[in-house]
């Protein structure tokens, strides 16, 4: 959830598409099919200013949560994590 949290605290959506899917931004439910977690992880932090995408390696909230954003958008690119209303695990 935290992940989740993460992603909605810094409007990912506004790009990747409320669904992870794409929108002006690439789609992370493909990208993470072949994307490694070290490339992530350098995405994220460092950007693709080129391509548009900002460096969040200065946002405190992305830092500390880096690891549950990166499961949290890997859940959904395998599957695990279905797109609608997210529910803690009891």
């Amino acid at each position: 959830m935290q992940g989740w949290r993460t992603w909605r605290a810094l409007a990912c959506e506004r790009c990747h598409g409320a669904n992870q899917e794409g929108l002006v931004g690439p789609s992370l439910v493909d990208d993470l099919k072949t994307m490694s977690e070290d490339d992530f992880k350098k995405c994220v932090l460092d950007g693709r200013i080129d391509k548009g995408m900002p460096n969040f390696g200065t946002t405190k909230t992305v830092v500390d949560n880096l690891e549950g954003l990166y499961a949290f958008l890997k859940g959904r690119s395998d599957g695990a994590i279905p797109t609608g209303h997210l529910q803690e695990i009891q």
